[in-house]
């Protein structure tokens, strides 16, 4: 369950996500995801075995295609949304070869290839509210929503310079979902939750 830790607003409070506040709980809870999403620092548990298999069988699925192209992929890294933007931790990243980095925990979202979020009852507000337009504002080109409670899965693509994905598929769990260029795969999404 995430705990939400709203963050005292005084006339003195840095307006910066990364102040002392965000880092402070960082420090306080370096095996947590601690996210800053809109104003709120917020603190998850490790995941469950399985949302973590969700996320395993998409590796699967993509491992191949990553390894063609050198590209590198990651777990529990922070993405850099720009100076003064929140921060998040997707479940999956991908990054080409050399992504820039924001000192030294943090990559350019803008330098991803794709970003997966595997939706838990904790996270369903932020994952289907906020982290859409977050990621696309940043740049993301490829953002993979898994939604084992709904049984759906979202691919958003094309992010506009308003801040908005311009093309939007679902398709139920179980249904194949085209992954495009440069990636050109197709994805056995009924692969990514137990019968």
């Amino acid at each position: 369950m995430a705990k939400v830790l709203e963050r005292p607003k005084t006339e003195h409070t840095p307006t910066l996500p990364l102040d002392r506040h965000y880092q402070a709980v960082c420090d306080l809870l370096p095996r947590h995801r601690v996210e800053f999403i809109r104003d709120r620092i917020v603190v998850n548990e490790v995941p469950t075995w399985n949302h973590n298999k969700a996320v395993s069988r998409l590796l699967k699925q993509i491992i191949h295609r990553a390894t063609e192209h050198d590209w590198d992929i990651g777990t529990h890294i922070t993405l850099f949304l720009g100076a003064q933007a929140d921060r998040y931790i997707p479940d999956l990243t991908v990054a080409s070869p050399e992504p820039r980095t924001w000192g030294d925990d943090q990559l350019y979202a803008a330098d991803t290839l794709l970003v997966v979020e595997v939706v838990s009852p904790s996270s369903v507000h932020d994952d289907y509210d906020i982290k859409p337009d977050g990621y696309a504002t940043a740049g993301v080109p490829l953002f993979l929503r898994i939604d084992p409670l709904k049984g759906t899965c979202s691919l958003m693509s094309h992010p506009s310079d308003r801040g908005v994905y311009v093309h939007h598929t679902d398709v139920a769990i179980g249904e194949p979902l085209d992954l495009p260029g440069p990636w050109k795969l197709t994805l056995d999404t009924g692969k990514f939750v137990d019968e």
